[in-house]
Formats: C-alpha cells, sequence, structure tokens
C-alpha cells in the first residue's frame, strides 16, 4: 500500500487536519479584518459609515457560516443517499439568505444612506479574508519547501 501525499508534503492526513481548518480560519480572519478596519473607517469617513461597515461585516460573518452550512448540506445529500436533509430545503434556505440580504442592503441604501457605502465595505470583508487565507496557504507550502 502506498502512502497518499498531501499537497503541504507529508501523508494526506497532514493535509486533510490543515484544510479542515480553512473554514474556521477564514472566519476568524473576518472577525479579526472587521474589529481592526472599524477605526479606520470610523476615522475617515464617520460613526454612521462605521456603524454600516459593522453591519455588512456582521451579515458577512453570518452569510460565509450560512454558506458552509449549506454546502456541507449539499455534500452530505449527495455523499449520503439518506441525508436527513432534502435537497429542497437546502436550496431553499440558500435562495432565503440572498433574499434576507438584499432586504437589509436596500433598506439600509434607502434608510440609512450613509451607512451604505460602509456596509458595502463591510460586505468585502470576507474577499480580503479569503486573500489572507491563500496568503497563509501558499505560505505554509513555500515553507514546507512543496
Amino acid at each position: 500500500m502506498t502512502e497518499v501525499e498531501s499537497p503541504l508534503g507529508g501523508e494526506a492526513g497532514e493535509g486533510a487536519i490543515f484544510y479542515g481548518g480553512l473554514v474556521e480560519r477564514i472566519l476568524r480572519l473576518i472577525l479579526v479584518l472587521s474589529v481592526l478596519l472599524i477605526p479606520p473607517v470610523w476615522l475617515f469617513y464617520g460613526i454612521v459609515a462605521a456603524e454600516g461597515f459593522l453591519l455588512g461585516a456582521a451579515i458577512s460573518y453570518l452569510n460565509f457560516r450560512w454558506l458552509e452550512r449549506a454546502v456541507n448540506g449539499i455534500g452530505r445529500a449527495v455523499v449520503e443517499f439518506q441525508s436527513p436533509e432534502r435537497g429542497g430545503r437546502i436550496v431553499m434556505r440558500f435562495l432565503i439568505r440572498y433574499v434576507l440580504i438584499a432586504s437589509v442592503t436596500y433598506v439600509t441604501f434607502v434608510g440609512w444612506p450613509g451607512a451604505f457605502r460602509g456596509m458595502l465595505g463591510g460586505l468585502c470583508v470576507p474577499v480580503a479574508a479569503m486573500m489572507g487565507e491563500a496568503l497563509y496557504e501558499a505560505f505554509s507550502a513555500l515553507r514546507r519547501g512543496v
């Protein structure tokens, strides 16, 4: 029996452990970036924009968490034909999530226009977190000589 190499070098179990923590690292990085970016947003754009940024970051965090649950649910439904969740419910939750995000964004745009720009910035925090995760993975691979 041959050992399976992981992308990080070593056995496949090591890679599974590394990539198994990927979502939690991204979620943690979303929180860290949100906390770190609120003061500069407040300083440069004011308290209303900072409140909007906080709202957008909170929505982003929840959206990413819900997306993880949906993807895991779909994965279970595909792998285990006897999944406790039905595909229709998973897709419905997926759609409801985006309707809720669009509704909050619309209400913010109409009723709280000063916070709208900050909210859009907060909605972009997961992108920055994923870029940070990509840098972390690249650094880890380079450090291991892959």
